[in-house]
């Protein structure tokens, strides 16, 4: 007992204090492997997903979101309403998304990819200012989910605040 008791007081003492070293996240060396499966159906599933980042979300071509979204996707980022035409609107009106060439690649910096039913998760590196550190940043990982069905992704999570416009690198 004696033992047991100096071992717990300094776990709750490391446990209390704040971190003061971090992981830095960083990006999958082969992203566009990440989307792809030896399943069919859960390869299909990546690239509609794949394709919402590449196009739409990276390249700004909301003129193809019809290809990708389901015209009653479900949005559970408290941001953007419900609704395809929504969502589309929400980019190219309210953030004035400029469309740009679509890359060859995807351009974006994935961690992840997991896929199980219809459900496919994206975690991406994210880059936040340091409110402790005047001038700092450090790294951290958002979280997207999508239902895809019929071809097209259905229904939205993601990790967002209100009125909060993460930035990705």
């Amino acid at each position: 007992m004696k033992f047991i008791l100096p071992a717990l007081s300094g776990i709750c003492i490391a446990l209390s204090a704040p971190a003061s070293a971090q992981e830095a996240v960083t990006a999958a060396p082969d992203v566009e492997a990440l989307f792809t499966s030896p399943d069919p159906q859960l390869n299909a599933n990546k690239q509609i997903v794949y394709h919402v980042f590449k196009d739409l979300l990276g390249a700004g071509h909301w003129e193809k979101a019809d290809q990708y979204l389901s015209e009653e996707y479900l949005q559970h980022n408290p941001n953007v309403a419900s609704g395809r035409k929504t969502v589309v609107d929400f980019f190219t009106k309210t953030l004035k998304v400029e469309p740009r060439p679509i890359p060859e690649k995807l351009d974006w910096p994935v961690v992840s990819v997991t896929a199980e039913g219809d459900l496919v998760v994206v975690a991406t590196r994210r880059v936040v200012k340091d409110p402790t550190a005047a001038g700092g940043e450090y790294t951290t990982t958002w979280f997207d989910m999508w239902r895809i069905k019929d071809g097209k992704a259905t229904e939205h999570w993601d990790t967002a605040l209100r009125n909060e416009n993460p930035t990705f690198e």
